[in-house]
Parts: C-alpha cells; structure tokens; sequence
C-alpha cells in the first residue's frame, strides 16, 4: 500500500483528503506545517508528498527543498492558488514532480497522483541486471544468452554518460526496464526520471505536455505551465514508442536535442533546459524514414547510442531463467509457496513462439500460477494459460508450408504490433539471415550472394536484426 503525506494547515482539506485517499487504498500521513510535515518524512517511509505553497512557519518552498534534499525522488506534487502559480512553476523547475491549481477538480488530482507514484516507482525501485532469478529484485532483466550479454555491456557503456540513447526492440521485450536500468546507472541517477508516451496521450495534447504553455495559446490556458520536459531539468526524460511522434512535434524535439531548449506552447521565448533524452521504439524508423514519417536529422540524432533488445524467439534458451524469476516474483505477489514446474511443462515453453515476447510469457506464468493446485506447473497448465481453448498448438508441422499457415494463423489471432506484417516479414528474414549466415560459416558475401542482396544491404539488416554468429538461430519452429 502507497503511503501519501498531506501537508495543509487547512483542517478541513486535509480530513477531506484522507477521506478520499483512504477510500482509494492510499494509507495517509498528514501534517499542518512544513517543520511537521519534515519530521514524520524523516521516520516513516513515505511514498509521494501533497504539499501546500502557503504554510505557518516554513513556507511550501522551503518546505520542498528540504523534503527533496531528504529524499531526491520523493515525488511532490504542489497545491496552489492563482496568486502563487510562479512560486509553484520554481518549485517544479527544482524537481517538483507536479502542481495543481485551487480548486481543482477530483479525477484530475487522482490522476496527477497515480503518475506521481508511478513516477516515484520508477526512480526509486531498482531494475536488477544480469542477476539469478532467485537474487533478481523486484523488477530485473533476466537472461544469459550472448544477445543479452550484449544488453548490458551497452547499458553499462552507456549509462555513465551524457549521450542520446535508442532502445529498439518488439513490443514485450523490456525496452521500460532498460530505460530505467541506463537512468539508475548514470549520472543523473538522482534527478527527475520522467516517462513519456507518445502514443497514449492524444496528438493535440502531447505538444503541451512536452513543453508546457503560456497563458492565453488557447482557449482555457489561464496561467503558464511548464512541460514535462521543464519538469525534468537536470534529469532524464523517457521518450517511449517515439516511431510514433507526430512528425509536426520532431522539429521541436530536435530542436530539444540538439540545442538543449525549447519553446512553450504559444511562445516566443527560448527556455534552456538540461535534460538526457531516451527513446525507444518498436517501428522500423528506417522504413519511416523512407516514407517521409520521421525525421532523419533526429533519427541521427537520437542513435547516438542503439540499444538492440533480441526477442524471446531469439533467445530461447534464457526462457527457463525468466521462467524461475516470474515463478518466484508472482508467488510471491500472490502470497503463495513457489510450486516449481516439470520438465516438460518447461520444454514446452521453449517450443512456443512467443509473439508478445517476455511480457506474453510473464502472463502465461502468472494465469498458471493462479489456477495451479500447488503442483509444479505442468503442461496441460501452461497451455490452459496459453491458449483459452486450452490447446497449446506446439509448432512442428510436417511440412514447411503447413507450418507456415499455422503459424500465420497464430500471429493473426495475437497481433504483436500494429504493422504486422512488417512484424511477420522481420522474422522471417531474420530467421532466413541467421540461417544463411549459420550455412556460410558467418562468411557475409558468400550470404549475400547466396540472398540475392548487395553486401551493404546484408549489414544493413545484420545491424536492424542484431544477428550475431554465435545468437543466430538454429531452428525455427512454425
């Protein structure tokens, strides 16, 4: 349970807060000064802080700056009246993770809180690396195949630096964790780590989310407010599915990345900011590019340093590593013993596709548990939480065309991505690539000849896929 701490002198909001707060499953700490409102932060572990500007005594600045200087990542949303919009704008910019207006409407500050604690997860939980399933933290990346091995020598390159980072990889394949892995590594590990969507906030609202506005750009902008990017100074923003960002926003982002400022919404001023940008995507900016949906100059802008995230079909053999990593984290969510899994429920594992990559085979370990009897898993288990027919249809046709509509049939009925087809095509000719590459002994002309491609355009795709000769596929199974 999230505890939050209210500090307001006004009696009557805080017993209103934690009215409400408690019947949304919050547990409540409050205080009516900001001395008082230190005190119980300094001895009780406290997950976000709701904080008045003006207070008796120490005022809601003074009071933040010393709650942030306590804890960096202690989320702080601000509460403010018109007359003191400005003070609660410094406050942000000094890492605030937020501010609200008086009177503010409910939902919205139920909202501003669940990404505040979200937030505040992010920053503060850490993603264990390379690490074995039974010592891995909450939250990990698990695997030791040779493409992972590759994974964390970038994170560990490029964590400790200044640089632009791309993490490209299908969706489920973990590209959240490596973000948060790179920012819990850098330099920046204790300043704001802010996640953007591009795809879950509407076009017309994510200008104004990223860079903020001044008062009077359109209907109802009442007063300026400062973006999430301002919000971040001197931390790391999150940029996620950023193959998605309306082509009007990339000016502004390269302008962000490569002149480290920007404009708000309705402005003309430039305000500088200092913040690392990361990005990840599952499209294939390539193609967009071609295609006239995404900038070139940023897509070069942002790969300063690539990191590629293998999927789960190219690794199957870490497969039982996350097997025992979500048997133990979702047992013990669950508050159940760790009932363990048989061999062939295990093998089966390894024979499944997996389309929806860790994240898909994490739900499937999850729904088992749930309706396991506390025998280790076994198969019919697994594919009664594969399948809701309870059918798990094992790829290992006795033809390769018949393999080939069945597995069609599958990927149409769990669409990985929205491009599908790009999707389909991708895997099939990494698959096809790593094979020729296995037949040539890794020699790449005699691949390339043998593709019918020149042999930039075969390390073109070598680079897109990040096939290695020693990850490369052995055997598919359709």
């Amino acid at each position: 349970m999230n505890t939050i701490l209210i500090i307001d002198d006004d009696d009557q909001l805080r017993k209103s807060f934690h009215k409400l707060l408690t019947e949304e499953g919050y547990a409540i700490q409050s205080a009516a000064s900001g001395e008082a409102g230190i005190e119980i932060a300094e001895r009780e572990t406290i997950d976000l802080v709701i904080l008045d500007i003006r207070l008796p005594g120490m005022n809601g600045l003074e009071t933040f700056r010393t709650l942030h200087a306590l804890e960096p990542k202690l989320p702080v949303i601000i509460m403010t009246a018109f007359g003191t919009t400005e003070t609660a704008i410094e406050a942000t910019k000094l890492g605030a993770f937020d501010y609200l207006l008086k009177p503010f409407e409910i939902p919205d500050m139920l909202a501003v809180i669940a990404k505040g604690l979200e937030a505040g997860r992010f920053m503060r939980s850490p993603v264990g690396l390379d690490v074995s399933p039974k010592e891995a933290p909450g939250e990990a990346i698990i695997g030791r195949s040779p493409a992972m091995q590759e994974v964390y020598k970038a994170i560990g390159r490029a964590a400790p630096t200044d640089a632009t980072v791309l993490i490209r990889g299908e969706s489920g394949t973990g590209k959240e964790l490596v973000a948060r892995a790179v920012y819990q590594h850098s330099l920046r590990s204790n300043k704001p780590f802010l996640v953007i969507n591009c795809v879950a906030i509407p076009e017309t609202l994510l200008e104004s989310e990223l860079f903020g506005y001044e008062k009077g750009a359109f209907t109802g902008a009442v007063h300026k407010r400062v973006g999430k990017i301002e919000q971040a100074h001197g931390g790391t923003v999150f940029l996620d599915e950023i193959g998605d960002m309306p082509f009007s926003l990339q000016s502004k982002m390269l302008r962000l990345v490569q002149e480290k400022s920007i404009e708000r919404l309705g402005g003309r001023d430039t305000v500088p900011v200092d913040v690392r940008i990361i990005a990840a995507t599952n499209r294939d900016l390539e193609t967009a590019i071609a295609e006239g949906r995404f900038r070139e100059d940023l897509y070069y802008r942002l790969e300063v340093v690539t990191i590629r995230i293998p999927p789960l079909s190219r690794r199957t053999g870490d497969i039982p590593l996350l097997t025992d990593y979500f048997l133990s984290r979702y047992a013990t969510l669950g508050g159940m013993d760790n009932p363990g899994i048989t061999e062939d429920a295990e093998a089966l594992l390894e024979t499944y596709p997996w389309p929806g990559n860790v994240r898909e085979l994490g739900n499937v370990i999850q729904k088992a548990l749930i309706f396991n009897r506390g025998a280790p898993l076994s198969p019919e288990d697994i594919a009664q939480a594969v399948s809701e027919k309870g059918q798990f249809r094992a790829f290992d046709p006795p033809d390769p065309e018949t393999g080939l509509r069945e597995w069609a049939r599958r990927m149409l009925q769990n669409p990985a991505s929205e491009h599908l087809l790009d999707h389909c095509m991708d895997r099939v000719a990494a698959l096809l690539i790593g094979e020729t590459l296995n037949l040539t002994g890794g020699n790449r002309s005699r691949a390339a000849k043998i593709l019918g491609v020149s042999r930039p355009t075969l390390h073109s795709k070598i680079d897109k896929y990040g096939i290695k000769m020693e990850t490369a596929v052995k055997e598919e199974r359709f």
